[in-house]
């Protein structure tokens, strides 16, 4: 029975864990790395056709964004999470195979007038997209499932976003049994909308995240309402507009909750009224599937305001803009207004766009309300740079900066160690992940010598055996080289996935009859003398 670190180890995302079990091959989350990437992550031990099962946290793309390409690969596994995970990733997926094609296209074109500029390839396709969604199995809160022989999960609300999950996983091998407890992203307490973060009891193993693991939020909960507020009136008295980065699943849903009782109670004095504009179409289909799961997913303030048959996430003067002509059309009204759009790092999406308008503009308002990964233009734009680059340009940046302080999905140093001390009894180690490379290492030394768990933060590679209590490897840490894009690597890199697909065919192609294997095989022959021969 092994533990194996894959991604997220050191790093802020690219969540993945592989976990044998006999003969079951396991992974927890399968995520994209996104913004600054310090180490390279280690190959998975087995080919994509060999992984069983998927066990996935939440729908967050940096936890669930690379299962497309693990189907690519060869993956024909089931995909266990939660009934709002599965619901959320419906969308989330399409939207990433959809981005990425974009960017394939607008690369593209632009190769066409500028040689520097290369072709590169989709990491995967819209198919690949829609067959991973069928892989899906929806499992609801608290519920233990028998996965296979000798394997059951549990998935526990952690209260990071609409769905999410810390998972339980018992798995017996040899007679023995062990039981790891995954934590996923830990969710930050009295957050609008969804419930805090529930504990679990009991653990022989646990895998955490660490992510503000060497800060505190605020000593106290702010007052959200009131501190957006005053940006909107600033902003508004000096006939701006307030355009906001945001992450299309969690955070725009949080937005217009407080959106909302802001036009609710007049708290906004400086224009009579203004119109609030969602432009993405992942958030705008994300909003209906929060409201589908309003009664098993909502926190009691919230479940209320239902109760009333009040929609906490809908106002007069909501726009939501769905087709690029609607998202072109916002810019172009003269009024104050409200812009969400997404991606939340300003790294792709309809966002890009409307900084392109409004950057460079004194009387407008950027407002951050969420983590900016190293790397990401939203964390250049946070430290003050003067410029970004935008669709090959340079906008210069003139507008207001601010933040909403404290609104965060994660989970404080604080709240970190409220979870992992709620258990009864220490587990026999603590692994710590998904944090950037010196808190992991800090928050690991933190539960070490203050509060006397064994706890220590692999690196990618690093494969721990559970049964003996051992490491089987202590990978050391690889940094990334610097990568060259070109047309010849992203193609060869295409034709290295079509090889593997191949492989996980073949490996599942033990109960076909006789005569299909053999047609099959003289079929690879054949394509092997063709191209030998070429």
């Amino acid at each position: 029975m092994r533990l194996m670190f894959i991604g997220a180890d050191h790093e802020v995302t690219g969540s993945c864990h592989y976990l044998q079990i006999g003969q079951t091959h396991l992974l927890v989350d399968y995520g994209m790395e996104q913004g600054k990437d310090t180490y390279e992550n280690a190959e998975l031990p087995v080919s994509a056709a060999e992984i069983d099962y998927v066990l996935l946290t939440h729908a967050h793309v940096d936890h669930s964004g690379n299962l497309p390409l693990l189907y690519n690969k060869g993956f024909r596994g089931k995909i266990y999470t939660t009934e709002a995970t599965a619901d959320l990733c419906s969308i989330m997926l399409r939207d990433c195979a959809h981005i990425q094609m974009q960017e394939a296209e607008w690369r593209a074109r632009k190769g066409k007038r500028n040689a520097d500029i290369h072709r590169i390839e989709p990491t995967y396709s819209m198919e690949d997209a829609m067959r991973t969604i069928e892989c899906l199995i929806p499992c609801r809160y608290d519920e233990e499932i028998e996965i296979a022989e000798g394997i059951r999960i549990r998935f526990t609300d952690i209260g990071h976003l609409l769905g999410s999950a810390s998972i339980e996983v018992w798995g017996t091998e040899d007679g023995e049994e062990r039981k790891i407890v995954f934590s996923g992203d830990i969710g930050n307490k009295d957050q609008p909308l969804i419930r805090d973060p529930q504990y679990t009891a009991h653990a022989d193993y646990v895998v955490m995240e660490s992510t503000y693991g060497d800060r505190l939020h605020v000593t106290e909960r702010p007052d959200y309402v009131a501190e957006f507020s005053k940006v909107l009136n600033r902003t508004f008295a000096r006939g701006g507009n307030v355009v906001i980065p945001s992450f299309a699943v969690g955070r725009t849903q949080e937005l217009l909750y407080f959106l909302r009782q802001i036009k609710k109670d007049r708290l906004v004095t400086a224009v009579s009224d203004f119109q609030v504009f969602v432009d993405s179409p992942l958030a705008v289909e994300a909003t209906g599937i929060f409201e589908d799961h309003q009664y098993d997913c909502f926190d009691e303030e919230a479940a209320a305001l239902v109760r009333q048959h009040i929609n906490p996430i809908s106002f007069p003067g909501l726009n939501l803009a769905i087709s690029a002509e609607e998202s072109r059309a916002i810019n172009d009204d003269p009024n104050p207004k409200v812009i969400i759009s997404a991606s939340g790092m300003c790294e792709a999406g309809r966002i890009r766009h409307h900084l392109k308008h409004n950057l460079w503009n004194e009387r407008n308002t950027i407002l951050f309300v969420g983590y900016q990964s190293v790397g990401t233009a939203g964390r250049a734009i946070i430290d003050g740079a003067e410029q970004v680059k935008l669709f090959g340009e340079t906008v210069d940046v003139h507008a207001e900066i601010a933040q909403l302080v404290g609104l965060s999905g994660h989970a404080d140093k604080q709240g970190l160690l409220d979870w992992v001390m709620a258990f009864e009894e220490p587990p026999k180690q603590v692994f710590v992940v998904h944090g950037e490379d010196s808190v992991c290492e800090g928050f690991a030394e933190c539960l070490r010598t203050e509060h006397g768990l064994q706890a220590m933060a692999p690196f990618s590679g690093s494969c721990y055996d559970l049964l003996a209590g051992a490491w089987v490897t202590e990978a050391a840490p690889v940094p990334v080289k610097k990568k060259t894009t070109s047309v010849v690597s992203d193609v060869y890199a295409r034709l290295k996935r079509a090889g593997e697909r191949l492989m996980g065919l073949i490996l599942r192609s033990e109960g076909l009859a006789n005569k299909d294997k053999a047609k099959m095989a003289d079929q690879i022959i054949s394509l092997c003398d063709k191209w030998e021969r070429t």
